[in-house]
């Protein structure tokens, strides 16, 4: 257990973290004229025929009530469209329009070499490390709620 003097550090570090790296990664994204929450759904459906808006919401960082407002002004932009599903004529697929798959793919590899500067000072040990060190938190704070639900601590804001 982290003593009082340590547990405001930590948690003063780990807010500033989220803040820093949010910050960062929108320099990328918002001279796209698009927020985090619309990159992160053009994204995780670049590439794939689509998805229903459950399990878009689950491969996101962005809760249900979130999503449907995002995937609305995505649509407005013409990047995303939603379809009746071919198995299930009562749901929808969210799937990107050309455009969409156009943005996804001229600046997703930009993306990600934007995103893995932050980790040139670190070793292969030391990211790994790092990453079981964030699941274990993400776990202990899972428990702590009290539930096993998956949902995001935190979303990005639209």
């Amino acid at each position: 257990m982290l003593s009082q003097s340590t547990f405001p550090t930590v948690l003063r570090q780990l807010l500033r973290t989220h803040q820093a790296f949010l910050s960062y990664a929108a320099r990328h994204v918002h001279p796209l004229d698009l927020t985090l929450p619309q990159y992160d759904v053009i994204i995780t459906l670049g590439n794939t025929p689509g998805m229903q808006p459950k399990k878009l919401g689950e491969e996101t960082l962005i809760t249900k009530g979130t999503l449907t407002g995002v995937v609305s002004r995505l649509e407005d932009k013409g990047l995303v469209e939603r379809l009746a599903s071919k198995k299930d004529g009562r749901s929808q697929i969210i799937r990107l329009t050309e455009a969409g798959q156009a943005i996804y793919e001229r600046t997703f590899p930009e993306h990600l070499v934007f995103i893995n500067r932050l980790f040139d000072d670190y070793t292969p040990e030391e990211v790994s490390r790092l990453e079981a060190d964030l699941v274990r938190l993400h776990r202990a704070v899972v428990t702590a709620r009290g539930d096993d639900v998956e949902e995001p601590a935190h979303e990005f804001q639209e």
